[in-house]
């Protein structure tokens, strides 16, 4: 595998790369600045030189370089501090004949640079190698080991002589190449292993260039490998010498089919000990990663384009292909994927990503922790409707075949189903409100098939369970339970368009509690209110929670006057520790595929609603008068025309 080609166009997508040089007075920056752009040793310097700019073609990446030189005046640390911050690459100097300057690297310049959180690249150089003592017996390597193993930062070490043009335009060379090929994303340097996400990334790569999925790269296939990454193929010696090389160091890199995933990998770090990072870094821009290596923004579209009460929702495409997945990931065929077969399954995405909330623990999962294939679609469901673009990413990061945005679908408007009275949506969002210890986690608890604990614990963040809910003639729909915390509704509300994205609320209450009962209907009046004002009306059911314990007083007559007064259901009674839950989930998404009902009206609504009715009423009557107005002067004109013509 070869370099990509010096003449190659910037594939970096920067207008050009800012080093900024800082040290001690009199280390040699201004002299090192000058002697890199002119290619002559100035006899005299400014103490602070202009910003110095080297053409795109100074080096190979033809990326245009910006030097800023800086001051040595403690009046002017502000503004030092400020170049800093601006920074690509900082260039830190020492003069090789003073040791102070070099301490002064650890005392001083590295620890300012993590005070100010400066985190880019840093390059250590050793200036006015030409004045250095003779009889120092120490290397480079044994003067900065102790540095870079507590700052790991640096990324390069070297020594110069601005006097005798030794090493000066490598200097800036290493600076630019750190900030275009970073060793960070790529290396640990502590371990010196590849890092967790570039492992992830080049195996996904390995697995594309796979093409007969055997499990190795054949020599045709490394050849169509080399060829897309840097337009040249290699020759049969070139082939076999790679895999010589991998053979020698790793035999299980080499197998009789061609270069394993092991060899594959081994070949990278190899690259990137010996500093060939550009190498490595070509690889994964070709297969559309970016800095953090994660698939660049351009392969991704920035949003799914829809109004705030659509919502987007995976095409049966989608589905049938991750039903697949499923089924060849479930390596002991037992009907649900474990963690490490999910772990395996999202070995080539930039990570796990149900490995924390929303997702994790959002879906039924058995006893060793497995997904069964309705826990896995309701899963990827959820991240859908939460995070469309992150859901598309991960599908890509699969293997996903066909266009991406064949495996999405944006729902039609929330709105415009009510008014339809119909809706042709596959997944429903449900926000579950409630007031303190009424229910609410006990309900997403049964929902995911866990036992209820006996012990209270207060939800303090929004919570997600989804599942999929089995409907009368076999229709499968998915269900989101969002749980709001009782004192997250007001933050929650506080935004106009919050209801937007809710099929229906429920409100959850305990049933032998009036006090619970009281702060139920205040909040579905609240929520109710909301979505009259907003324009956001969900259908809202009540749910009464604890039905194992005795109701209090006055609960049927209350439950009914409150349900009938705002034209909504009955409230649904359901034990979850007895374990009857009245199809309770069932019912949430019948209520959901008919928009146009169960939703509550306010007094304010409901006044709001009867002016309307008396001003409509009254522009009717208007129009009414002004339409016999004007027939009465047409027959008048009529008439008139008629007389005059028969006088």
């Amino acid at each position: 595998m070869a370099r990509a080609s010096a003449g190659a166009a910037n594939p970096y997508g920067r207008t050009g790369v800012r080093i900024v040089v800082a040290g001690d007075r009199g280390t040699g920056k201004s002299s090192l600045i000058v002697t890199a752009a002119a290619e002559n040793f100035p006899a005299n310097v400014p103490p602070v030189l202009p910003p110095t700019r080297l053409p795109e073609d100074f080096y190979p990446d033809r990326v245009p370089v910006t030097i800023i030189d800086t001051s040595s005046r403690v009046e002017d640390d502000g503004k030092v501090a400020e170049e800093l911050k601006r920074a690509d690459a900082v260039v830190l100097t020492y003069a090789c004949d003073e040791p102070s300057t070099l301490d002064r690297l650890s005392s001083f310049w590295l620890p300012k640079l993590r005070k100010l959180e400066v985190k880019v690249p840093v390059i250590v150089v050793g200036c006015k190698l030409d004045l250095r003592d003779d009889n120092q017996q120490m290397s480079l390597e044994q003067v900065m080991s102790p540095i870079m193993q507590q700052f790991r930062e640096i990324e390069t070490c070297i020594e110069c002589s601005a006097f005798k043009h030794i090493q000066i335009p490598e200097v800036f060379y290493y600076a630019q190449k750190a900030v275009l090929h970073p060793t960070g994303p790529l290396f640990d340097q502590e371990t010196q292993t590849l890092k967790p996400r570039c492992v992830r990334a080049l195996k996904r790569i390995f697995i594309l260039c796979d093409h007969d999925r055997d499990g190795a790269l054949s020599d045709a296939e490394l050849n169509d490998f080399q060829v897309k990454c840097f337009n040249a193929p290699l020759q049969p010696s070139e082939i076999i010498g790679v895999k010589r090389v991998v053979a020698e160091k790793l035999p299980e890199g080499v197998n009789e089919r061609g270069l394993t995933l092991t060899g594959f990998l081994f070949l990278h770090a190899l690259f990137i000990e010996k500093g060939r990072l550009e190498t490595t870094w070509t690889v994964l821009r070709k297969f559309g990663y970016n800095n953090d290596i994660k698939l660049a923004d351009e392969l991704l579209p920035s949003s799914f384009k829809r109004a705030p009460d659509q919502s987007v929702e995976l095409t049966n495409e989608a589905i049938e292909y991750l039903k697949g997945i499923f089924e060849l990931f479930d390596n002991n065929q037992d009907g649900a994927l474990r963690p490490r077969e999910i772990e395996e399954l999202f070995s080539t995405a930039a990570e796990s990503p149900w490995e924390k909330a929303p997702y994790l623990d959002a879906a039924e999962k058995d006893a060793f922790g497995g997904l069964s294939l309705d826990g896995f679609l309701s899963e990827w469901s959820l991240m859908t409707l939460l995070d469309p673009s992150w859901s598309m990413e991960n599908l890509i990061y699969i293997g996903y075949p066909g266009d991406p945005l064949s495996a999405f679908r944006v729902t039609r408007r929330r709105r415009l189903d009510r008014k339809k009275q119909q809706t042709d949506r596959n997944v429903f969002q449900c926000f579950v409100f409630g007031p303190n210890k009424a229910g609410k986690s006990a309900l997403l608890n049964s929902f995911l098939g866990r036992p209820v604990s006996d012990n209270y614990n207060s939800s303090t963040e929004e919570r997600y369970a989804v599942n999929v809910v089995d409907q009368p003639g076999g229709i499968k729909k998915t269900l989101v339970l969002k749980e709001i915390p009782e004192d997250g509704v007001s933050k929650l509300l506080s935004d106009k368009e919050s209801l937007a994205t809710c099929d229906i609320a429920i409100f959850v209450h305990d049933s032998s509690d009036v006090v619970s009962w009281k702060r139920a209907t205040e909040l579905l009046v609240e929520v109710a209110g909301h979505g009259e004002d907003t324009g956001f009306e969900v259908p809202c059911l009540i749910v009464a929670a604890k039905d194992d314990l005795n109701s209090f007083p006055m609960a049927i007559q209350d439950s009914t006057r409150v349900s009938q007064d705002m034209g909504i259901e009955a409230p649904i009674p359901i034990s979850a520790k007895l374990g009857d839950l009245n199809n309770v989930f069932r019912r949430i998404v019948s209520a959901a595929e008919h928009p146009h009902l169960s939703i509550p009206e306010t007094e304010a609504g409901r006044s709001r609603k009867q002016y309307h009715r008396l001003i409509n009423r009254s522009l009717m009557f208007v129009s009414v008068g002004a339409a016999v107005a004007i027939v009465g002067l047409a027959a008048y004109r009529v008439y008139a025309a008629r007389k005059n013509a028969s006088g």
